[in-house]
């Protein structure tokens, strides 16, 4: 199946505004479309955000009923829609009802003056379902009468991030097979990667998926129930099943994107300043400061092909679920799972040399 890429992300929130607000404020996204009851979406306000060529749709429920705030009772704010272009919606549908997918929305089409775009679902893993998009004409019309033009009044920044890199997947214990068959025999997605990650009594497995395009990065976790919990348990306690735990957002420079994003109020997750003392005998020598990815917590990974620089954003959610990536590709093809065994380490040894200080000193 000819997969072009992923054309938007769509999250169900308990209050669109407000999230929208989150996205715009701190991580610089624009409001560039918004829709409700008076264009035809019956029972939800959405609003259409932009950055780079990153589209997110946010979308709350009406009422009680709607399909948005059933989500958001069981999982609480996340995303719910992964939509791929392809060429022929019509011709997708029809081939994934075929191979064994349930039909959610049959091809349909809306038509503006100078676009026309089809739109077809299918149900996909857990609670989240797969929208196929076909466009024609003014590819800024996302939706033509049915999204429309929008903007927030505030003055917009200018773009730090380029694109999805990739969408992170945690399943429960023993569906990691079953989900990567899911991709495989729907999508004709081939599995790239697979490893075992242990740290600390902790495991777990990893497999990572790709359309034949490329263009569609799946990373899906599963935890290993042998060994104690860790973060994997704790998503899907607390997003009630399984789902996407991060989004993956590339940049071409992390740096200046890790600055911009945090002096708007993003948390980045804290990195023990050991964990650099080793860095460049662990990945090689790495063409960024040293003292300035130590100051911003930026980590850095290797692989065969070259390095990736990442940090992830601390979730802005109440349950402490879905979060942020931010990842800079210098020719690596992996998703550093080097760091994990790297922070724990660091760690380690920071708590170590806290302990071997005498008390009083440095107080």
């Amino acid at each position: 199946m000819d997969i072009r890429g992923i054309d938007h992300i769509e999250l169900y929130v308990g209050d669109a505004r407000q999230a929208a607000f989150y996205f715009s404020t701190a991580v610089g996204f624009e409001i560039c479309g918004q829709g409700g009851p008076e264009t035809g979406l019956e029972g939800q306000r959405s609003l259409l955000l932009c950055h780079g060529d990153i589209r997110l749709l946010l979308t709350s429920g009406l009422s009680a009923e709607h399909p948005a705030a059933r989500y958001v009772q069981r999982h609480g704010d996340g995303i719910a829609v992964v939509a791929v272009e392809v060429d022929d919606v019509a011709s997708a549908y029809a081939e994934l009802v075929g191979r064994g997918a349930t039909g959610v929305t049959p091809p349909t089409t809306v038509t503006g003056a100078d676009a026309e775009v089809v739109t077809a679902e299918v149900d996909g893993f857990a609670d989240v379902r797969h929208r196929l998009v076909q466009r024609r004409g003014d590819r800024a019309e996302f939706l033509p009468g049915v999204i429309t033009p929008a903007t927030s009044g505030v003055e917009g920044h200018p773009p730090v991030l380029a694109e999805i890199d990739h969408l992170a997947v945690c399943v429960p214990p023993g569906q990691l097979d079953e989900t990567v068959r899911h991709f495989e025999q729907l999508f004709d997605f081939a599995e790239i990667f697979e490893e075992h990650i242990e740290v600390d009594g902790q495991g777990m497995n990893s497999k990572v998926v790709q359309s034949p395009s490329g263009r569609v990065t799946v990373v899906l976790l599963e935890p290993d129930r042998a060994r104690r919990p860790g973060q994997i348990d704790a998503f899907l306690d607390q997003h009630a099943g399984g789902g996407v735990q991060h989004l993956g957002l590339r940049t071409d420079d992390i740096l200046t994107a890790v600055e911009a994003l945090g002096r708007r109020g993003v948390r980045f997750a804290g990195t023990p300043g050991s964990y650099y003392d080793s860095l460049e005998a662990r990945v090689g020598r790495v063409d960024a400061p040293l003292d300035r990815l130590r100051e911003l917590g930026v980590l850095v990974d290797s692989d065969h092909d070259g390095q990736l620089l990442q940090i992830f954003a601390e979730s802005m959610h109440v349950r402490r679920t879905l979060f942020l990536e931010l990842i800079e590709r210098r020719g690596a093809r992996g998703f550093g799972s080097g760091n994990i065994k790297a922070l724990y380490e660091a760690k380690e040894r920071e708590l170590a040399a806290v302990a071997a200080t005498p008390q009083g000193v440095g107080a």
